[in-house]
């Protein structure tokens, strides 16, 4: 169940907004994390730098190499029983399951093989097809970018 108010908005720069629903009930320390730096335009300009068609849209990283991340503390992770399936927004990490940041991934298809092992902090409830939409490749060639993250609701 979703805290009420509790969306982020990403406006994409072809397409539209997606609009995610933020689930603190499964990950109240990662969606701190992103209504801390989406309320400080961190997500703004931010690019998708890996995009697997059938799998997912992966963001987040300022310097959009992947390698990237915010200047805050790494997250514990907050693993939960919920699935890794179409809409899932969910946060990208290193070998280390404590190393999220402040990179996410959204599922374009079921991926229940990373269930339990990700910590998934939204779902995104409007605007799906502009993440379809998103140019592929691990870096795409001109990658899709956030122009901006915003909190509403």
């Amino acid at each position: 169940m979703a805290d009420e108010g509790n969306e982020l908005v990403l406006t994409l720069d072809r397409g539209g907004d997606v609009v995610i629903r933020l689930r603190s009930d499964l990950a109240p320390g990662h969606v701190d994390r992103i209504k801390e730096l989406a309320g400080e335009g961190f997500y703004d300009n931010v690019v998708f730098h890996r995009v697997i068609a059938g799998f997912m849209a992966q963001g987040g990283d300022p310097t959009g190499t992947g390698m990237g991340g915010s200047d805050r503390p790494d997250l514990k992770a907050e693993f939960s029983k919920e699935p890794h399936v179409r809409g899932v927004a969910s946060m990208a990490r290193s070998q280390n399951p404590n190393s999220a940041n402040s990179q996410f991934f959204i599922c374009l298809d079921d991926a229940r093989f990373l269930d339990g092992q990700y910590t998934v902090w939204g779902e995104v409830i409007e605007g799906m097809e502009h993440v379809d939409a998103l140019p592929k490749g691990e870096p795409p060639k001109e990658p899709g970018k956030i122009l901006k993250a915003t909190l509403r609701g």
